[in-house]
């Protein structure tokens, strides 16, 4: 093809693309018009059915309130009977209007929340129900149960005794939302809770059900069809598409008389840019011309050194920046055992009447934190020469029973269950340096405590020792890169080394290291070979 012929083209295409973007934008603001009508009409649809949600809401809450403040309704609750708190509140039910009777309820439960008597309405089967945040008089929000939306308002029955007010029950006031409630102003209204997906053709506008806690627990969703907004759209669209077909027309016989110069230095530019983004900055172009395209390629050329010196410095700057960070890390694992050790000296020197179980004790303390010291230290010093430990025959038990040891605290419980006799060639420092930290990681994400279950079963000569956390699972954000260097994620301490070098040590041992959620937490997965 000639060089003619591909200018046309190139401009052909161009005009083409410039006259569709047009009339893609111009639809576009004419969508966005008739969408923002619609949506403006669905906002009031939302403030009209958000105003029914809040006069519910407060006959709920008064009618509650009176109950609650009703003498002999009081004294009725504190029996605990459930006959004679549904005779008590016999007049409930005609305070309510109609259409709130009907889905509506009334359950008084003990200040555990475990319900005690349903003075009114069908709530659902619960075995409790949520807690009412200490001091407020009232607490309202949504609540979920199963797929179905409940209104609730929580009203705390109080009584004064020697020790202060007293919660003696807790009166659950509820309304049951519909799926699909009344239209009230136009549209379609359509609860869902949070996960369940609701579509519906036409326009959406979404607004968030927050639970008891602040937290949205659902979502109710509002739909509108255009109408005769998108007929006008449709017309709209068809002239659109034949003013396109004529610019196409024009932009053809244009182009064909354009000059033929440009293709060439163009494809030049285009190969230097790929080279750029394969990171090969090293390619210059051919200056051959004073004019637009020369002075282009000169440019790019002066880029393509910037970019190749600022790639040299950048490394060198990345260098630096993990040399620093690895020395942060050392220090970071080092403050722990040279804290033990500061602690200890402490006692033992301004104590004069320590006895000699302690004494012996702090000795061991101070004992143990410096021989892992001396280890870490050793570590680092193998890891700079490219040096391994000394791989011996090791029982796995004391192994993991020596990390354990290292890093029990008050509100951790342990369950470790590893056969005994188990025995596998390894680094011992190493591989106990491993389960160190795969506990204290386990400690870190538990800090209102919890169980730590270390499990090992064996295969043939491979065995697997799992290591089982009660926290929150690790974060989708990391999962894909949990075990690379200075990955870290809501620690308040460490720079995320600590399962890069431990997945590198059991590699290093013809193992693997993995981790996965499940129900309860995260697991750790050490696989060995015997």
């Amino acid at each position: 093809m000639s060089l003619r012929w591909k200018i046309w083209l190139a401009v052909f295409g161009s005009a083409t693309l410039l006259f569709g973007v047009t009339g893609w934008i111009l639809q576009r603001h004419a969508i966005g018009s008739a969408t923002r009508s619609l949506e403006e009409e669905m906002r009031g649809s939302v403030l009209t059915y958000e105003s029914v949600w809040q006069a519910r809401q407060e006959m709920l809450g008064t009618a509650a309130l009176l109950l609650s403040s009703l003498p002999n309704v009081r004294a009725a609750f504190g029996t605990q009977d459930a006959a004679t708190i549904r005779d008590s509140a016999a007049e409930l039910r005609g305070m309510l209007s109609q259409g709130l009777r009907d889905r509506s309820f009334f359950v008084v439960c003990d200040p555990r929340g475990v319900p005690i008597a349903t003075i009114a309405g069908n709530p659902p089967a619960m075995a409790s129900w949520p807690m009412v945040k200490p001091g407020v008089r009232q607490q309202t929000g949504f609540f979920v149960k199963g797929r179905s939306i409940y209104q609730l308002v929580l009203t705390p029955v109080m009584v004064d005794s020697a020790r202060g007010p007293a919660m003696i029950s807790l009166l659950v006031a509820g309304y049951a939302e519909s799926e699909r409630p009344e239209q009230l102003t136009g549209g379609e209204f359509v609860f869902s809770v949070a996960g369940q997906k609701v579509e519906r053709p036409g326009v959406r506008l979404d607004r968030p059900l927050l639970g008891l806690d602040g937290a949205p627990v659902g979502t109710l969703s509002i739909f509108r069809s255009p109408g005769e907004a998108g007929q006008q759209l449709a017309d709209l669209q068809r002239d659109l598409i034949w003013m396109w077909g004529a610019a196409m027309l024009l932009s053809l016989v244009l182009s064909f008389f354009l000059a033929r110069r440009i293709v060439e230095p163009i494809g030049a530019l285009d190969r230097a840019a790929m080279a750029i983004a394969e990171q090969r900055y090293d390619g210059r172009l051919p200056v051959t011309s004073n004019d637009e395209l020369g002075r282009l390629a000169a440019t790019f050329n002066s880029m393509s050194g910037s970019l190749e010196a600022a790639r040299g410095e950048l490394i060198r700057q990345e260098r630096i920046s993990t040399v620093g960070r690895m020395a942060s890390s050392i220090v970071h694992d080092l403050r722990n055992p040279l804290a033990a050790i500061y602690a200890g000296a402490e006692m033992l020197i301004d104590s004069d009447n320590l006895a000699p179980q302690q004494t012996k004790r702090l000795a061991k303390n101070i004992y143990s934190a410096s021989r892992r010291v001396l280890e870490m230290l050793q570590e680092l010093l193998d890891a700079a020469k490219g040096k391994t430990g000394e791989i011996e025959i090791c029982r796995l038990s004391e192994v993991v029973e020596a990390a354990v040891e290292s890093q029990e605290v008050a509100h951790i419980r342990f369950r470790v269950e590893i056969p005994e006799g188990l025995e596998l060639p390894m680094d011992r420092a190493r591989m106990e340096r491993v389960f160190v930290n795969l506990i204290a990681n386990a400690i870190e994400v538990m800090p209102e405590g919890g169980e730590i279950s270390i499990v090992a079963k064996a295969v043939g000569r491979d065995v697997t020792v799992a290591v089982s956390d009660q926290g929150p699972g690790i974060a989708e954000e990391v999962k894909g890169r949990l075990f690379q260097p200075f990955t870290s994620y809501g620690k308040r301490n460490g720079l995320g080394l600590g399962l890069a070098l431990s997945r590198q040590t059991v590699l290093e041992h013809g193992g693997d290291l993995t981790a996965t959620n499940y129900a309860g937490g995260a697991v750790f997965s050490v696989k060995l070979h015997g």
